[in-house]
C-alpha cells in the first residue's frame, strides 16, 4: 500500500523524515522527485537536491527525468559529502539512491535526526530483479514508501522491473532507452 507524506505544518519542521520514492526505469520516480521538492520550494522552505556524479545522463548540474523536468542539483562522488552541503536546507532530495555507497543510509538518518525532510529516489531492483544497493534499507528506515511502475514494454501490464536490452554483465551500467526497457515480472528475463 503506498502512503503520502502527511501535510508539513508550520511547527513540524522541526520533525524530520525520510521518504523514499522507488520503482523500475521509467516509473516516474524522478518525476515525483523534483514534483515534491518544488512543492517544498512554493511553501519557501530552502531546498537542495544531490545526485551522484556518476549520472551524467542528461546534465552534470541538474536532475534531470526522463520527460525532461529539471531541478538545479548537487554532484557529489560519496554519501558523507551531503551532511555538510545540506546543512542550510529543510527540504533534502537525493536522487539515483542505489548508486551511492552503503554510508547514504546514515546520511539520510542524520539528516532526518536533525530535523530536515528527506526525500530519497532511485531503483529498488537492479537489471536481475535483486534488491539494489542500499535501497532495501532505506525502504526500510523510511516513514513513507511510494513504489512507481512504468509500463511494460512487452505486455502493457505493470512494469517493476528494468530489463537491460545490452549484454553487459556490469551490476552499474548507466543508460536510459538506448539500454532498458521496463517489464513485467512475467516478462522480464536475465541473460547469464
Amino acid at each position: 500500500m503506498t502512503q503520502h507524506p502527511l501535510p508539513h505544518h508550520h511547527h513540524a519542521a522541526q520533525y524530520g523524515s525520510i521518504e523514499v520514492i522507488a520503482g523500475c526505469m521509467f516509473s516516474g520516480k524522478t518525476e515525483e522527485l523534483i514534483r515534491r521538492l518544488r512543492r517544498a520550494q512554493i511553501a519557501k522552505q530552502t531546498v537542495v537536491i544531490f545526485k551522484p556524479t556518476i549520472d551524467n545522463r542528461y546534465s552534470d548540474n541538474e536532475v534531470v527525468s526522463h520527460s525532461q523536468l529539471r531541478i538545479a542539483s548537487v554532484n557529489v562522488s560519496t554519501s558523507s559529502e551531503i551532511i555538510d552541503k545540506a546543512r542550510e536546507a529543510d527540504v533534502v532530495g537525493i536522487d539515483e539512491a542505489q548508486f551511492f555507497d552503503e554510508g547514504i543510509v546514515g546520511v539520510c538518518e542524520t539528516l532526518a535526526n536533525s530535523g530536515k525532510r528527506v526525500i530519497v529516489a532511485g531503483l529498488d531492483l537492479d537489471y536481475r530483479g535483486k534488491p539494489f544497493g542500499p535501497m532495501p534499507h532505506l525502504l526500510a528506515i523510511a516513514e513513507y514508501v511510494t513504489k512507481n511502475f512504468a509500463v511494460c514494454m512487452e505486455s502493457g501490464l505493470p512494469a517493476s522491473r528494468t530489463q537491460r536490452m545490452t549484454s553487459s554483465h556490469d551490476l552499474v551500467e548507466v543508460g536510459h532507452s538506448d539500454k532498458y526497457e521496463a517489464r513485467h515480472r512475467a516478462f522480464h528475463s536475465v541473460q547469464e
